[in-house]
């Protein structure tokens, strides 16, 4: 019976999908968090009567024939890449990217990953870093003694320092663009990396054409919706629901058949 093996690939499925919801809910409150969404495919179909064949000398031809799928199958889980909310931190090496482009970050072990969650703050050597202590790419080093910090739409960093009238330049902020940004490897802790399916990184100043700017103390936010998530969730919990209940069934009508004499 294909019943039941039909409605095994449904739950698992839904499984998937609920996991994935799941997964958009506990980070509702991760800075520049991009919702994921689960895409299915149907599986291959039995031919047992195919379209379009021949049904008796005269030329009579099959219109629909029988063909019987075989279930369901997960095609994809992608990134929705809209822009989150901007939410004020008032924490000048805050920055949030508004429109196209990520921050680049090394990693200890010399990659380069990427990261549209711009929480940034100096180390002990000055050094422009993540709460995980990676450095920004290209480097911002602030001098001893900085009063104020001032970051540009374009990504310039001048920094007032005691003494001095005029703003120092120490630094300008790159962004890099993909041309498939779903392609992106997620590594977690907010970051990154690329692949063959997002292409090589495009990199230029906040502002450029194709590029987003730069706000200064302010961070993006997650852009999942609670009532879309909370809705998409009811929705697999039926569907799960419903593919149990035809296990339910073609088990029961397996019963019968086996009760016969």
């Amino acid at each position: 019976m294909r019943s039941l093996s039909i409605a095994s690939t449904g739950m698992l499925a839904q499984q998937t999908n609920v996991d994935v919801i799941s997964n958009n809910i506990a980070n509702m409150n991760t800075t520049a968090y991009k919702r994921q969404r689960a895409e299915f495919q149907d599986l291959l179909y039995q031919q047992v009567s195919r379209p379009g064949a021949e049904s008796s000398p005269d030329g009579n031809r099959v219109p629909t024939g029988i063909q019987i799928g075989a279930g369901v199958r997960t095609g994809g889980v992608y990134r929705i890449n809209e822009q989150g909310a901007a939410t004020s931190t008032s924490n000048p090496y805050d920055m949030e990217i508004e429109g196209p482009g990520y921050f680049q970050i090394i990693l200890p072990s010399g990659e380069t990953a990427y990261t549209r969650a711009g929480s940034f703050q100096p180390n002990d050597q000055g050094e422009l870093v993540t709460s995980d202590g990676y450095r920004v790419e290209p480097p911002i080093t602030l001098p001893q003694g900085v009063l104020d910090t001032v970051i540009s739409k374009t990504g310039l960093v001048q920094v007032k320092l005691a003494n001095q009238t005029n703003l120092q330049t120490v630094g300008q902020l790159q962004l890099a663009t993909f041309v498939n940004e779903a392609g992106l490897e997620a590594k977690g802790s907010n970051l990154f990396m690329e692949t063959e399916a997002s292409g090589q990184p495009t990199i230029a100043d906040p502002g450029e054409p194709g590029f987003g700017t730069v706000s200064q103390g302010f961070l993006e936010a997650s852009n999942v919706n609670p009532v879309s998530e909370i809705t998409s969730l009811i929705s697999a919990q039926r569907a799960y629901e419903m593919n149990s209940r035809v296990v339910k069934t073609a088990d029961e009508m397996l019963s019968t058949t086996t009760q016969l004499h």
